[in-house]
């Protein structure tokens, strides 16, 4: 049984010393329930949020979006068109630890009620295009992951060999993935800041607008291409005006091939869900996973003519991949299947960039 929020307003008192709660009331937090977490009114106006995580894997990625927001300085987080959450306070409680924030206010919007046009689509580019321009010299001093674009390769080859390895991975999407990472062209960008974890769900919107991204446990410096793929399954107005907000953005930043990648992660999701259903040892995500690759295989088995490579372009045509990524559990679910980390696949050699100027 979950903790109440008469609880967990009292392991805040704890984790904030002189703190007064006037209010609190549950606040469902995360898809899967892995959070117990109250929204607590405060004596001087503000709101706090306090999650208590209820499983090993939240606590890790609790763990771990601490780290990335004490990282985020002031400086940092003033070049964001957004707010970020901040750490208030924490509390040791059955083994694990309580943590308080500052609550970010604003809704949760549903990828199909996203329209094109100057809106709420080009926002999301832009929000995306921000995280990307920051300076890379605090992920490094922070000890979190900085990846080079052979790193990146190198994670998505070892993806494709392990989900290869399972026996259950068809050899048309073995030879076109395999295809895909010996394309040495596809791999030229320049690695930045990523937020590597970004979904529908990261993001709080208000007036058309992105007004918070929350879940920064998987920043790293990496490949751009991670925070975009899941905008393929937006509606194709939509898609194209996010698309295009983030290019505008990024005009000074040449990657011919971020959208390729962008289409290789998007389809690589279905194999970390396959290997996933290995790990939990599930049959049912096992056997979904599979049903989800033979789909893809259908769709993709005409490619003779269309491999991924940045010559001839993306295989499918987006309306497809936007079929492909409402069937998969990433966007049925609203978020991560639970267990599956956000970026499950990065090596764990890390390697500096040179360093930029910071505030």
């Amino acid at each position: 049984m979950g903790r109440s929020h008469l609880t967990l307003a009292a392991l805040a008192t704890s984790a904030v010393p002189g703190l007064e709660v006037t209010g609190a009331r549950s606040h469902g937090y995360g898809a899967h329930g892995e959070y117990d977490s109250a929204l607590l009114d405060v004596r001087n106006g503000d709101q706090l949020i306090i999650r208590v995580p209820t499983s090993q894997a939240a606590e890790t990625e609790q763990s771990a979006d601490l780290v990335a927001l004490r990282s985020l300085t002031a400086g940092i987080r003033g070049r964001l068109p957004f707010d970020v959450p901040d750490f208030v306070g924490q509390a040791p409680v059955g083994g694990t630890r309580a943590v308080v924030y500052h609550f970010l206010p604003g809704a949760k919007v549903e990828l199909d009620d996203i329209a094109g046009g100057d809106g709420l689509a080009s926002s999301i580019g832009r929000s995306i295009a921000a995280i990307h321009a920051l300076p890379t010299s605090f992920v490094g001093d922070a000890g979190l992951p900085v990846l080079s674009a052979a790193d990146c390769r190198d994670t998505v080859s070892a993806l494709v060999d392990t989900a290869s390895g399972t026996g259950k991975l068809p050899a048309a999407l073995r030879e076109r993935w395999r295809g895909a990472v010996a394309d040495d062209a596809l791999w030229r960008f320049q690695p930045t800041v990523i937020n590597g974890a970004l979904s529908v769900e990261s993001i709080l919107v208000r007036d058309e607008s992105v007004v918070g991204v929350l879940g920064w446990s998987a920043l790293r410096i990496g490949d751009p291409a991670r925070d975009l793929h899941w905008l393929l399954a937006m509606r194709q107005d939509a898609l194209e005006s996010a698309l295009g907000a983030y290019a505008a953005e990024r005009a000074g930043a040449e990657d011919r091939q971020v959208s390729q990648r962008a289409m290789l992660y998007a389809e690589l999701e279905v194999a970390r869900w396959l290997l996933h259903g290995r790990e939990v040892h599930d049959v049912s995500i096992v056997d979904d996973a599979v049903q989800m690759l033979d789909g893809l295989v259908d769709r993709v088995h005409s490619d003779s003519l269309d491999p991924l490579d940045p010559i001839t372009g993306p295989v499918m045509a987006v309306t497809e991949v936007e079929q492909l990524l409402d069937a998969t559990p990433l966007m049925r679910n609203g978020g991560e299947a639970p267990g599956l980390l956000p970026v499950a696949d990065d090596t764990s050699e890390h390697h500096r960039l040179p360093r930029d100027e910071d505030d």
